[in-house]
């Protein structure tokens, strides 16, 4: 009984140990660890077998023995030299710059050596016990070294590595530290305990999930090692079942044993209850859905190169420009193999609406999402309509709107999250060449539904704020005309109040017939404006000396009067002609509306080949500092009360900007005011004499 103990347990080893190196025998040609696994494996698996017929028959020496046990320490532990050779030098053969292969050569043929002395113990003056001691220490000491050799492995892995070499670390860690353990009890009780040489077989048999995951996720040897995985699924679920049932088992007979009178009612009434609790467990979709991600996420490779898939989705989001939201259904469909879908999408905090469709018809008018959004934010799952169909039961409270749940064409909803928020909702038509979807592509998909709802979002916002701008530029244009119709409106005011007086005067009806044209002029322009949107019209050569002689003219019947002073006889720049005539005559006006009638305002004109100056001077009531600062210039901001809009000044000194100029006042309470412009001279007239526009600001 004991033999066949024994032999089970090496047979389990042997058959392990085989299916792993049968699984690695396509790729042992992989450099450089490739062969050297392969060897491993296979030598572990002749080493069982030997150990095995050692046991059932009386035809193997120890010796022999002996020999498979180094051929299969050494085959560990030279691969474990190459993984740290790799790690520490990216070079197999060499670990921080030291070649290993000569001593290892060494260190095997010494030992070697001290089995094949076993033999001629009988010829030399060793005895047994020294012997024996010695193999024994060798064991010792491999073992030992293997645990070394695994712990600085381990401990010098970054992060990323140790994903990829645990499992590996975990199998052999625990294939050294159990011989280490009995060898050591061996050497202090001068023999091998049956046991745990009978339990090695197994303990290394049941290690080898453990080094088949440390293989498959090992990048230093990318082997293509695939299993079905209903069959892992299958396995893993038996295997589990198998072990709640001993587990209940044991538990049960515990219940009998300590039960008394009652224990055999009670461990009746035990299993059954762990019976029908297991057959619960094991058809409930929602716990075997969760078992297969598990098992998919831990056992097997990744179907996505998702370094490729993330800069293919980036690019094609980048080359979108104008139907974003099409766009992005026509980049999310590929990746479910979908033909065609929908996009919903809220803006303002409004119940969504459909944004884009894309190769299919949009559904009827009326047509909602209902609560759908609000459960999509508080799950952010991918919905299976095929799924929902078979198995509702997994998706919980989700109640869809009716005319999705009719449609038997729609199969994936994907919600597009920003900032913890569904941007938008994708629905895709059923695909015709996939019909289900795994963990992974729910987490393609959502990851490629989080980029596209920043997309989404930042196109969103793009559109608003041009919106938002176009709303600013007309309204500041409308402001600009409503000013503009204010002045028009007072030239107007001042023909009806002055009509009776004068209306048989010959002279006041031409000139109101001018003013009644230029007003209509005027007008006009204002409502081409506001058509084109434009303020401006396009800039042409002004000559300025003659501007400013009509603005004073038309001015002469304010008072008081504007003087004239100008030492430039012609100059031009490049402005609009109105815009320019525009600004001159408000700051005059202004001038003259701050000084009483007896007062003075000059305007002087002066320049050289760049600049041209014009001084507008006042003595009337002035300014504070703290006014031209913060005031003067702030649209709608007014000192006139009802009948001024404060944009005057805002709009005179932004135009001149414009032209490349700029507007400074300088300016004393009770004292007057002085608006100094500077504008680019366009044309200078040959000859003409010139001053220095900085010192005269500085009179």
């Amino acid at each position: 009984m004991v033999v066949n103990i024994g032999l089970f347990s090496y047979l389990a080893a042997c058959l392990s140990f085989a299916v792993v190196g049968g699984l690695l025998l396509r790729y042992w040609r992989v450099r450089p660890l490739g062969p050297s696994l392969f060897l491993a494996c296979i030598v572990t698996c002749v080493w069982a077998v030997l150990i095995a017929f050692g046991i059932a028959t009386p035809y193997l020496t120890l010796t022999d023995l002996q020999l498979g046990e180094l051929a299969r320490n050494a085959c560990w532990l030279f691969l474990l030299l190459q993984l740290l050779g790799l790690q520490s030098d990216g070079a197999p053969w060499s670990i921080r710059g030291r070649r290993w292969r000569r001593l290892f050569a060494l260190a095997f043929a010494a030992a070697l050596a001290l089995i094949l002395l076993h033999p001629l113990t009988q010829f030399l003056p060793v005895n047994d016990n020294l012997h024996y001691q010695l193999v024994v220490g060798l064991w010792l000491v491999l073992a030992l070294l293997g645990l070394l050799l695994v712990e600085q492995l381990f401990r010098n892995a970054t992060q990323s590595e140790r994903w990829s070499i645990k499992h590996l670390c975990f199998g052999l860690g625990t294939v050294f530290g159990y011989d280490f353990f009995m060898y050591s009890e061996a050497l202090l009780f001068h023999q091998l305990d049956a046991e745990l040489w009978q339990a090695r077989g197994l303990v290394n048999a049941i290690i080898t999930p453990w080094l088949a995951v440390g293989i498959i996720r090992n990048t230093k040897w990318r082997v293509n090692v695939h299993v079905s995985r209903q069959v892992v699924f299958h396995t893993v679920t038996l295997m589990g079942a198998g072990l709640y049932l001993l587990i209940m088992g044991l538990t049960g007979y515990f219940i009998r044993f300590m039960g008394g009178s009652w224990g055999a009612v009670l461990q009746m009434g035990f299993w059954a209850a762990a019976c029908a609790l297991l057959l619960s467990l094991l058809f409930s979709g929602k716990l075997r859905a969760r078992a297969r991600v598990f098992l998919s996420k831990h056992f097997f490779s990744y179907h996505y190169d998702y370094r490729e898939e993330w800069l293919k989705f980036t690019q094609a989001l980048a080359g979108l420009n104008h139907n974003v939201a099409e766009g992005i259904i026509r980049i999310l469909a590929p990746l479910a193999s979908s033909p065609a879908g929908l996009l919903w999408a809220s803006n303002d905090n409004q119940p969504m609406r459909l944004l884009a469709h894309w190769q299919i018809p949009p559904p009827e008018a009326g047509q909602e999402l209902g609560h759908l959004g609000d459960w999509l934010q508080r799950t952010g799952w991918v919905i299976d309509l095929l799924e929902w169909r078979r198995t509702p039961e997994i998706y919980g409270d989700l109640v869809l709107p009716d005319w999705i749940r009719d449609d038997r064409q729609l199969w994936l909803i994907i919600p597009l999250m920003f900032r913890e928020r569904v941007e938008a909702v994708v629905i895709l038509k059923k695909s015709d060449i996939k019909h289900s979807i795994n963990w992974e592509d729910r987490d393609l998909l959502k990851t490629a539904g989080q980029q596209a709802a920043t997309h989404l979002a930042q196109h969103l916002a793009s559109k608003a704020l041009v919106e938002a701008r176009q709303f600013d530029a007309f309204n500041r244009l409308s402001a600009y005309v409503v000013h503009d119709l204010k002045n028009i409106l007072a030239q107007q005011s001042l023909i009806i109040s002055n009509a009776a007086k004068h209306r048989n005067n010959p002279a006041f009806v031409d000139d109101m017939i001018l003013t009644v044209e230029n007003s209509v002029a005027r007008m006009q322009r204002l409502m081409e404006q506001m058509r084109s949107g434009n303020r401006s019209a396009p800039a042409g050569i002004v000559s300025l000396p003659a501007l400013l002689r009509d603005v004073i003219a038309g001015r002469r019947g304010h008072m008081p009067a504007p003087q004239v002073s100008f030492t430039v006889d012609d100059c031009a720049v490049e402005a609009d002609r109105e815009r320019l005539t525009t600004v001159f005559n408000h700051l005059i006006q202004n001038a003259q509306e701050a000084t009483d009638p007896q007062g003075s305002v000059v305007v002087r004109l002066s320049g050289n080949r760049d600049w041209v100056k014009i001084d507008i001077e006042d003595n009337g009531r002035g300014m504070d500092e703290e006014f031209v600062q913060e005031r003067l210039f702030r649209p709608f901001e007014s000192t006139k009360g009802l009948t001024g809009m404060g944009i005057g000044a805002f709009e005179s000194r932004e135009y001149i900007r414009q032209l490349g100029g700029d507007i400074r006042v300088a300016s004393t309470p009770g004292s007057g005011s002085v608006f100094h412009v500077t504008i680019p001279v366009a044309q200078w007239p040959r000859g003409a004499a010139t001053m220095d526009v900085q010192s005269a600001n500085d009179r």
